[in-house]
């Protein structure tokens, strides 16, 4: 009884105690605790460092664990399978479940996630701010930006918010907000199906508030360690109250189709641009886009600087509103 308790024991602990090892491009071994490896930089927590070491992809050489991953190619099929390297070929990786036993390239896989790590391994959020102040009339501008986003195993969800504040002697406050939330079921290969809610508020084109739930699908162009690059489309109700009570409320339903081109691996550089045509079903010859673009710098850990550019067009905007708005911004933010 005694020999079979310590058995149990031991293997508990075992089990338990399963960790990852990493062999680097210059041959140092690290082992650890995956915790991600997102956008071409694996995560791996260690007991010998308060901080986690942040590790390009491409210096990783070696890969050994018996724990359970969601894996990601860039053939842009998915597996929940175990992953070690190939040791006949280790340039290459051995991908294991009850169903698939394959080999693949290291530098083909773009995304690992652990699936038995807690809800805040999985979350991710960033936040940023900026203001500027100039003496001539008193102008000053307030933004602010945030991110969030959760992963699972065969589908994510992300909401953003995005304000700005003008103000000057004389003239009233201008007020604009943007806000988003929604997510993506992944399907066969690169195909996701995507379901989303716009809102929009902005002084410029006397809207109240815009409101407009998207249900989609989309495929993956591109998904690779530095690139994703997608295409989206599908339908759309517009739905718009206006500042003036005496203009009345819209409804329209749009389709809509959308381009978005992320680039994360130029060193501490990363780029995101993002547009979206919306043609009116409902309204003759309406046409509405939304372009964004983002470029970040990475700098002291998980701070980093960011410069955006919004841009809002609508060929049939309320009476007295104009048809073009845009917003410039800089900010300083900081990721978790």
């Amino acid at each position: 009884m005694f020999i079979f308790l310590a058995l149990f024991f031991f293997g508990a602990i075992d089990c338990y105690g399963k960790t990852d090892t990493l062999v680097v491009s210059n041959g140092d071994k690290i082992i650890g605790e995956i915790k991600e490896m997102q956008r071409g930089v694996l995560i791996i927590e260690t007991d010998y460092s308060d901080s986690d070491f942040k590790i390009e992809w491409d210096k990783v050489k070696e890969f050994y664990s018996e724990n359970i991953f969601l894996i990601y190619l860039s053939s842009r099929n998915h597996y929940i399978a175990t992953m070690r390297t190939n040791r006949n070929d280790k340039t290459k990786i051995i991908i294991s479940n009850e169903e698939v036993h394959i080999s693949v390239a290291l530098i083909s896989i773009v995304d690992i996630t652990p699936i038995d790590d807690t809800f805040w391994d999985r979350f991710s959020a960033s936040l940023d701010m900026g203001f500027s102040l100039t003496k001539a009339n008193n102008l000053n501008q307030f933004t602010m930006n945030g991110n969030f986003g959760y992963l699972a195993e065969s589908w994510n969800a992300r909401a953003s918010f995005n304000v700005v504040r003008s103000s000057q002697d004389s003239v009233a406050e201008t007020k604009r907000t943007d806000a988003s939330l929604g997510g993506r079921y992944l399907m066969i290969k690169s195909w996701f199906a995507t379901m989303s809610v716009d809102l929009l508020q902005n002084d410029e084109q006397k809207l109240q508030l815009r409101t407009t739930p998207k249900l989609g699908i989309g495929n993956y162009f591109i998904q690779s360690n530095s690139i994703n690059f997608s295409f989206t489309a599908g339908v759309a109700l517009n739905k718009e109250e206006f500042t003036d009570p005496e203009q009345e409320d819209r409804k329209s339903s749009e389709g809509f189709v959308g381009l978005e081109f992320d680039m994360f691996y130029m060193g501490d550089l990363n780029l995101f641009t993002n547009i979206t045509a919306y043609p009116s079903f409902t309204e003759e010859d309406r046409l509405r886009v939304d372009f964004t673009i983002n470029i970040k710098f990475d700098f002291l850990d998980d701070f980093y600087f960011k410069i955006g550019y919004t841009h809002n067009f609508d060929n049939q905007p309320v009476e007295g509103a104009y048809e073009v708005d845009y917003v410039f911004q800089t900010t300083f933010g900081w990721d978790l």
